[in-house]
């Protein structure tokens, strides 16, 4: 019964930790956040993001809704600018199983592999102070991706939500 509870627990795991985001921020200790109130996007750092024009717009748009939720107002003049940066890698896994019965060689044993690749991304959104063009803070999160052009509205706004959530720095 103990063992069977175990492998419940690690499967929630395993599917907990596959839909989450992993995230990170780091920021100036410094940096008066409480002055800012304003932002516009760093247009050559979106520009440099080499992810498409689509998937740009999906974050500018989280990031608005959320930058909004926290108080924040788009501005031609403002406190902050905001950059994006991305990142995409294949995370491959690969499962081992052993077994026993008859095969066709003099072994006992029989055994299989199975490998499976899931892309990854990381997103980096940068805050930088627009008067001394200094970064004041900086999110990352880490997890993996759809093609699914359905789900990757839902996903992207999950990454942008779960980064800014540790923005402004308490």
């Amino acid at each position: 019964m103990k063992t069977l509870k175990l492998l419940s627990v690690l499967f929630i795991a395993t599917l907990a930790s596959c839909s989450s985001v992993r995230v990170n921020a780091d920021y100036d200790k410094k940096a008066t956040f409480t002055n800012y109130k304003t932002y516009a996007y760093l247009k050559s750092g979106v520009d440099k993001a080499e992810i498409s024009d689509l998937d740009k717009k999906r974050i500018l748009y989280a990031i608005d809704e959320v930058m909004s939720t926290k108080g924040f107002s788009k501005s031609e003049n403002p406190d902050v600018l905001i950059s994006i940066f991305t990142k995409e890698r294949e995370r491959v896994d690969i499962y081992q199983s052993y077994g026993f019965g008859w095969g066709w060689n003099p072994y006992w044993g029989m055994g299989y592999s199975n490998v499976t690749t899931t892309p990854e991304g990381t997103l980096f959104i940068d805050i930088i102070d627009a008067k001394t063009k200094e970064l004041v803070w900086q999110g990352e999160g880490s997890g993996y991706l759809t093609k699914n052009t359905e789900k990757k509205d839902a996903r992207i706004k999950e990454f942008v939500s779960k980064i800014l959530e540790q923005y402004p720095p308490k």
